[in-house]
C-alpha cells in the first residue's frame, strides 16, 4: 500500500471554522482562497486522526512515528479534505448530490498522486443545465432558487458514481448516489458552495435571568456532504497506513472541525487504498 485516500461522508453538521468574520457571519468555515471552496485543512485532520490513535491506544512508538514529534516530521502527510459532493435542497425532489467538473478532474488527479487512478469523463454541463442520470417530468431541476434545464447522460453519471462511491462508507448512501448526483457547471455550483450552507444562530444566556449575553451565527457544512483526503508515506514508510486503517476497524468513524461538545463534526470513514 503506497498511498491512501480517505472518503468522509459528514453524518452531523461540520465546522471546520476560521477564526476570519465574513459580514453577518461570525464564524464562517474555513474555505479555500483561490477557489472559495469549503475545505478542512490538513493539520486540523491530522489532529483529529491522532487523537483517534489516542483514543484506541495506538502504542506509542507507533503513534510517534505516524504523526511525529517536536524535533522530527511523521511518517506520513495528511493533505486538506477537499470537498467532492455538497447536498443541495431540491423543489423537484429529494435533495441532490452535486459537484462540478472541476471537482471531479481535481479528484482524479489527486488519484494518479496517490497512485490510485481513476479513469472516468467528466461530464461539461454548459450554463443553466444539470446533468443528471435521469429526466425530471418537466425537464426542469430546481435547486434552491435557481432551475436547470436537464440534460440526461446515464452512461456518464454511472460512471462517475462508480468511481466515488468508494469514498461512502454506507451501502443504502452508495446505492441513492447514480439518482441523486447532478453536475453543475463550475460556476454555477460555486454559488452554492458560497452562499448555499447552514447558518446557524448559537447564544450565549445568563446563568440567573436567562437573557442573552453573546448571540453569534455559525456556517456549517450540512450532512451527507462528502469530502476526501490523501495520506501519502515518506518513502519507505508506507507500512504505517496499515496502523491508520486498523484505527476504524471496529468503529469507522472521525470527529472532526469544531463543536464537538454539541455533536457536531462526525464523519463516516471509508479508506481507499
Amino acid at each position: 500500500m503506497k498511498s491512501a485516500i480517505i472518503g468522509l461522508l459528514a453524518e452531523t453538521g461540520l465546522h471546520p471554522g476560521t477564526e476570519q468574520s465574513t459580514g453577518a457571519i461570525d464564524l464562517p468555515v474555513a474555505r479555500e482562497s483561490a477557489t472559495g471552496y469549503p475545505v478542512l485543512v490538513g493539520s486540523s485532520l491530522k489532529g483529529a486522526l491522532k487523537d483517534k490513535a489516542k483514543q484506541k491506544s495506538l502504542d506509542d512508538k507507533v503513534k510517534d512515528e505516524i504523526f511525529g514529534k517536536q524535533d522530527n516530521a511523521g511518517a506520513v502527510a495528511v493533505t486538506d479534505a477537499r470537498l467532492l459532493l455538497l447536498p443541495v435542497r431540491s423543489l423537484t425532489g429529494h435533495y441532490k448530490w452535486a459537484t462540478c467538473p472541476y471537482l471531479l478532474e481535481r479528484f482524479q488527479r489527486d488519484r494518479e498522486l496517490a497512485e490510485l487512478p481513476a479513469s472516468f469523463e467528466v461530464p461539461k454541463p454548459v450554463k443553466d443545465e444539470a446533468i443528471a442520470a435521469e429526466t425530471p417530468g418537466n425537464n426542469q431541476l430546481f435547486l434552491e432558487e435557481l432551475s436547470f434545464k436537464v440534460r440526461e447522460a446515464a452512461k456518464e453519471i454511472s460512471a462517475v458514481a462508480e468511481a466515488l462511491s468508494p469514498l461512502i462508507k454506507h451501502r443504502s448512501a452508495r446505492e441513492r448516489l447514480k439518482k441523486q448526483l447532478v453536475v453543475l457547471s463550475d460556476d454555477e455550483f460555486k454559488h452554492f458552495a458560497m452562499y448555499g450552507l447552514q447558518v446557524n444562530a448559537r447564544n450565549q444566556l445568563d446563568e440567573e435571568t436567562k437573557q442573552s449575553k453573546n448571540l453569534w451565527y455559525e456556517e456549517t457544512l450540512p450532512p451527507d456532504t462528502l469530502l476526501y483526503a490523501l495520506l501519502i508515506p515518506r518513502s519507505g514508510k508506507e507500512p504505517v497506513l496499515d496502523h491508520l486503517k486498523q484505527l476504524f476497524n471496529d468503529h469507522p468513524y472521525l470527529q472532526v472541525g469544531g463543536n464537538e461538545t454539541v455533536g457536531q463534526g462526525w464523519c463516516a470513514v471509508a479508506w481507499l487504498g
